[in-house]
């Protein structure tokens, strides 16, 4: 029988690219997202991509009533939660906004999954819970520290609240995969990152940048402790992140977990400045990016990247893609964006 799965925030970067992962695997997905960060458009992308229709509902998953109802037409065999705010530099000029979004939203995915029997909850997590580590690589022994803003800070609570919850609760099991950063975009061109508005995310604004959409290219700091004075990040490709969590959701209703709540890594290990990757962007795309050093931005850490060898063995999961293939593939899509804006003008 085939599994169903829940993807809270299905229609925003992450969460399509994993939906078609999840539909090529042969799982049938329902979407639910409120459109906040997000246009509906994206379900014809995923239709292009796999030649399915995937249920979609108008929901805010900080709507518990509306919600249930969600969970009580259909039968899920697993949640994947995505939906949540997440830009740094926002959380910290709105931190009522973010903790309102992030865990009032999970909370009552928990309590709908307790309510209609769901057992398996894969979490989007995040490696700011790791803060500015004392040792890089980061691994999953990592200790997590104080975070740097309250998104990060969301996190570190929800991944306690999975971790009490899945204590008290021995129906309820739960994976948190901790991302690092995903860029990039599907290779077909038909779904990628779509950030309203200003973007708060590097690789948008680096393309939006070069299609002339904006001015020029602000980077945050060049006074670093690290080789070129701009920060480190470990950058991976958003299939590649999908992918993790297919194998992740796997695991679960397979019966493979070795605990009620197992946290991965999913990165490339490798870490990458962000002078490096405008560099990289230029040269495999052959163009000239207008750029400019300003001041730090609040609470942005200097550097992390992480140590994937645990996720690597334990999951059968490694990240695949090269930073130049998964630069062109945002230049593609920003491309394919510009052709369809251009048509529908």
């Amino acid at each position: 029988m085939t599994k169903r799965v829940l993807v809270t925030g299905g229609t925003g970067y992450i969460g399509s690219h994993t939906t078609v992962e999840l539909l090529e695997a042969g799982y049938d997905v329902v979407i639910v997202d409120n459109l906040s960060n997000s246009e509906r458009s994206v379900l014809g992308g995923i239709r292009k991509i796999t030649g399915r229709t995937v249920p979609f509902h108008k929901v805010d998953c900080g709507n518990l009533a509306r919600l249930r109802r969600v969970f009580a037409r259909y039968g899920f065999d697993a949640v994947i939660h995505f939906a949540a705010s997440k830009a740094v530099g926002e959380s910290v000029e709105q931190p009522l906004l973010y903790y309102r979004n992030n865990l009032v939203s999970l909370m009552n995915i928990l309590q709908l999954m307790r309510e209609f029997r769901v057992p398996n909850l894969v979490f989007s997590s995040s490696c700011t819970v790791y803060g500015q580590a004392e040792k890089l690589p980061v691994s999953e022994q990592t200790p997590r520290r104080e975070a740097t803003s309250p998104y990060g800070n969301t996190k570190h609570i929800c991944e306690d609240i999975i971790r009490d919850s899945v204590a008290a609760y021995p129906e309820v099991h739960s994976i948190a995969l901790r991302y690092f950063n995903p860029i990039g975009a599907h290779p077909s061109a038909e779904i990628g990152e779509l950030p309203r508005g200003v973007p708060n995310n590097l690789i948008p604004f680096v393309t939006q940048t070069a299609a002339g959409i904006r001015p020029m290219l602000s980077i945050f700091g060049d006074d670093y402790n690290t080789p070129d004075g701009s920060c480190i990040r470990d950058y991976i490709n958003v299939r590649d992140l999908a992918k993790a969590h297919v194998v992740a959701v796997g695991r679960m209703v397979d019966g493979r977990m070795k605990a009620p709540f197992e946290v991965f890594n999913v990165g490339t290990g490798r870490g990458v400045s962000t002078l490096e990757v405008v560099r990289t962007f230029e040269q495999v795309n052959n163009l000239k990016l207008i750029y400019k050093i300003v001041g730090r931005r609040a609470g942005d850490i200097e550097a992390v990247w992480a140590d994937p060898a645990f996720a690597n063995k334990e999951l059968g999961w490694k990240a695949e893609t090269s930073l130049e293939d998964t630069l062109r593939s945002a230049w593609a899509w920003q491309r394919h964006l510009d052709a369809k804006n251009k048509k529908n003008q």
